[in-house]
């Protein structure tokens, strides 16, 4: 079944819309826009990582005290959606999907990438590719089967003929289903923000755009804890007795 879910999410990766920059490497196509836009992000959060917490103190002060509010915010996520006892194993790995696909959604709406020119295509955020959307669904699909099988071994497999074996074919298109709702759900949202915002740009650059840049922002930040959201709560779900 993890097959089935993992070969299909990479037929979905397969969609392309609008030009893309390749690089080749050997006899593989590498897409260039997404490592491009990705290790831009990555480098965003391993700079502002460092400069707020190069000299820890007792008392916070600004750029410590705002990654520890960060740090609190992703532990209430996971502590609600995964558990008490649980949840401190998870808080790295939602905290990083938070903080890539929030950053990687706010670059889209503030930076100019059109000023970088490309053989073909152009950057963009990085989410607003299916490939990226659909990398960080496995992710999640990979670390719901890992939490499920690590806490409850064989017996998570029950959870398919619970509460009754003819809902199996049901249970089993469910987590086919969790995967591909998380990345068409983020991919969708945010490359429709940014076509329209681009459209309207070219239409009426001065007046109409900016208040719908501020709510592509405030959009942008919800499709990023919507996410972290929903990959705490299946991966609690996977945890959970029956």
């Amino acid at each position: 079944m993890d097959a089935i879910i993992f070969n299909s999410i990479y037929e979905i990766a397969s969609v392309e819309v609008g030009q893309h920059f390749y690089w080749s490497l050997g006899d593989y196509q590498v897409h260039g826009q997404v490592l491009i836009n990705s290790w831009i992000v990555i480098g965003i959060i391993l700079a502002g990582s460092l400069l707020t917490t190069r000299e820890l103190k007792t008392i916070p002060e600004s750029g410590q005290n705002f990654a520890e509010i960060l740090t609190e915010f992703v532990r209430d996520i996971a502590k609600t959606q995964i558990g008490e006892k649980e949840y401190k194993t998870w808080v790295p790995y939602l905290g990083t999907l938070f903080l890539f696909i929030f950053v990687s959604n706010w670059s889209g709406a503030l930076v100019p990438w059109k000023i970088i020119e490309l053989p073909n295509g152009e950057l963009g955020a990085p989410t607003n590719d299916i490939n990226t959307t659909a990398g960080l669904a496995l992710l999640t699909s990979v670390s719901y089967f890992y939490a499920g099988l690590g806490k409850r071994g064989l017996e998570f497999f029950t959870k398919y003929i619970e509460p009754t074996p003819i809902l199996l074919p049901i249970n089993v298109l469910e987590d086919f289903t969790k995967p591909l709702s998380l990345a068409f759900r983020l991919f969708g949202n945010i490359l429709a923000d940014e076509l329209v915002v681009g459209v309207l740009v070219s239409l009426v650059p001065l007046v109409v755009p900016i208040p719908l840049i501020f709510l592509g922002l405030f959009t942008s930040g919800i499709q990023a804890l919507i996410f972290a959201t929903l990959s705490g709560a299946y991966i609690g779900e996977a945890m959970e007795g029956h």
